[in-house]
């Protein structure tokens, strides 16, 4: 019973992977067919190979937004790992008073959506000539991230045996060394997996990017957007374009996936 219910469980599993991995599959397939091919009911499997597809994509311009989306998300995820580390250090490990409150306010700037504040955001970067600005996009991106980021690093330094901390204090080591040297290598995996998220919570928005920028700092999703118009759908361009855009964080993702499974298990169990 115990390997018949094994087997179930792993059966499943695989079944679950398949479906959320299917959408992914069936838009690479796509980006490869030609826009007849790719409009066929039902479906053809058999539709010749092409890549003028990925052709259209880089004539129509699609490298200047990948390198500003590329800018925002790296330059807003390093700010947030920069202001979100010492935070976390400080709520934890040397915890202030009434830290309760501190990490509810942190909490409490997400309640609010981001249409209900975007005509003050919008006025205020107006005001200071900042509209169509990547370093403007890349700080509004930290300061949504940052509260995100701060309590998964509190969780994350809270497994961190405070014993390592006074012993490193017994042997002379200053804040500074204690952060840096003796905690942050325990909760590097921390680290790895609160930037792989920033990141993509970076990468993947749209609302801001849409309404605070126009040319020059435009970002991905606006841009993948663009290729339903008034014309009809094109996707087997737009599937190339989106398998594009995907392949920058698929990558970051497999490279750190054994520091991101290590670092969203370090806070699962205190």
């Amino acid at each position: 019973m115990r390997r018949l219910r094994d087997t179930i469980i792993t059966t499943a599993t695989w079944v679950l992977v398949l479906l959320f991995f299917f959408p992914i599959a069936w838009m690479i397939v796509t980006s490869f067919k030609s826009e007849a091919d790719a409009a066929a009911i039902p479906p053809r499997f058999d539709a010749a190979f092409t890549l003028e597809q990925y052709a259209a994509v880089f004539d129509r311009g699609m490298t200047p937004y990948l390198v500003n989306s590329l800018m925002a998300s790296l330059g807003s995820t390093a700010l947030v790992l920069v202001l979100a580390v010492p935070a976390a250090y400080a709520l934890s490990i040397r915890p202030i008073r009434r830290v309760r409150d501190v990490l509810f306010f942190f909490i409490s700037t997400r309640f609010l959506p981001v249409a209900a504040s975007i005509l003050p955001v919008f006025f205020i970067l107006k005001s200071l000539g900042a509209l169509d600005n990547i370093t403007a996009l890349g700080l509004l991106y930290a300061v949504m991230n940052l509260p995100i980021a701060v309590w998964m690093m509190r969780s994350f330094f809270s497994e961190v045996p405070l014993e390592i901390v006074e012993a490193g204090q017994i042997d002379g080591a200053g804040l500074r060394t204690e952060l840096l040297r003796i905690v942050l290598p325990i909760v590097l995996p921390g680290v790895a997996a609160v930037a792989l998220i920033c990141f993509i919570f970076s990468w993947n928005e749209y609302f801001l990017a849409t309404i605070l920028t126009t040319f020059e700092a435009r970002t991905t999703p606006p841009f993948l957007a663009s290729f339903v118009d008034g014309r009809g759908q094109f996707l087997a361009v737009l599937s190339a374009a989106s398998t594009l855009a995907v392949l920058p964080v698929i990558t970051a993702g497999w490279i750190a996936q054994k520091q991101l499974v290590r670092g969203l298990a370090m806070g699962a169990v205190k």
